[in-house]
């Protein structure tokens, strides 16, 4: 059987997702500053500074160094209007303490600079090591650890809870016979298992390839991604200032309804706790700015498939 070549491919030409979207819910004005938690290539940012000049900024977070690299050369015309952190945004609330800002964005969505680096371990089309960390530079477990050391219940949670596939349990055990014989270090040998396993649906219900959804959990439980973002979203909402608006843009269910859900929680506000007399009622502290989440046109999507699964939910700080 003939090996595949490790290869890089080119990173195609760089198209910020939903950007008309999502400069009308952040709404930005002169002088305003935007957090973009995941500044990624700096395509929203860019939008951002030109639409908030003369004196707008941007305070970038990406834990990705070569992403942060990549934007500071984009950005690097607007000057001191741009100030870029390597770190990730659950840590901004505590990184920008005594600061507040104008808007808020995260967008979700794995990089296409990231899938294109075979060395990075994201893409099951590309020969590389399992590795799916956003942060090589700190310490962490790689996708090839985890597969490695997950004992096979916690690996078949891991696939049902973040993968949502079925047959989560049949993949894990097959997982955890073929470590035995030889350790899965790469992409292609992953893909080559789940597909063996996991047969592609027929073709009038989805022609989605089955590595896809392993691939998507371990990259999630890899970087710690719904927990990530379960953490920060509470946090982000303080760094607004009042009229301030937060805006994420995410590709799978999963994030999906864990923003819904807390932003329909902020927005409801809620009672205090139950036989504490001294604690008040929370007050709500987010207004919808819609209660569906906004999608990609038909036009985007033709001309970037990526962006097909995004949806779009903001809101106002109250």
């Amino acid at each position: 059987m003939p090996t595949a070549m490790r290869m890089t491919r080119p990173a195609p030409e760089h198209l910020p997702v939903m950007l008309r979207e999502t400069l009308e819910a952040l709404a930005p004005g002169p002088d305003r500053t935007l957090l973009d938690g995941t500044i990624g290539l700096g395509g929203h940012a860019a939008a951002w500074l030109e639409r908030s000049a003369p004196g707008g900024r941007v305070v970038g977070f990406d834990r990705d160094i070569s992403a942060l690299a990549a934007a500071g050369r984009r950005l690097a015309g607007f000057g001191s209007r741009v100030l870029l952190v390597h770190d990730g945004y659950e840590n901004a609330s505590d990184r920008l303490r005594h600061e507040s800002v104008d808007a808020v964005l995260l967008d979700l969505g794995l990089g296409s600079h990231q899938l294109a680096d075979a060395e990075r371990g994201f893409s099951f089309r590309l020969d590389g090591p399992l590795d799916m960390r956003f942060d090589r530079d700190r310490p962490g477990r790689t996708a090839a650890e985890l597969l490695a050391r997950t004992p096979m219940p916690d690996l078949a949670r891991l696939f049902a809870e973040f993968g949502e596939i079925r047959g989560a349990r049949k993949l894990a055990r097959v997982i955890c016979e073929e470590r035995q014989r030889e350790p899965i270090r790469t992409t292609t040998r992953l893909a080559e298992i789940v597909r063996r396993t996991l047969p592609s649906r027929s073709p009038g219900r989805s022609r989605v390839d089955p590595a896809t959804q392993a691939f998507q959990a371990l990259r999630i439980a890899v970087n710690d991604e719904i927990g990530r973002l379960e953490r920060a979203l509470t946090g982000l909402l303080d760094l607004l200032r009042p009229g301030g608006r937060i805006a994420v843009i995410s590709f799978h269910s999963l994030e999906d309804r864990l923003v819904k859900r807390t932003f329909r929680r902020l927005a409801a506000g809620g009672p205090g706790f139950p036989g504490d007399p001294d604690r008040s009622p929370e007050r709500p502290r987010l207004d919808l700015g819609v209660r569906r989440p906004v999608r990609p046109s038909g036009e985007e999507i033709a001309a970037n498939p990526r962006a097909r699964s995004a949806r779009l939910r903001w809101g106002i700080r109250l």
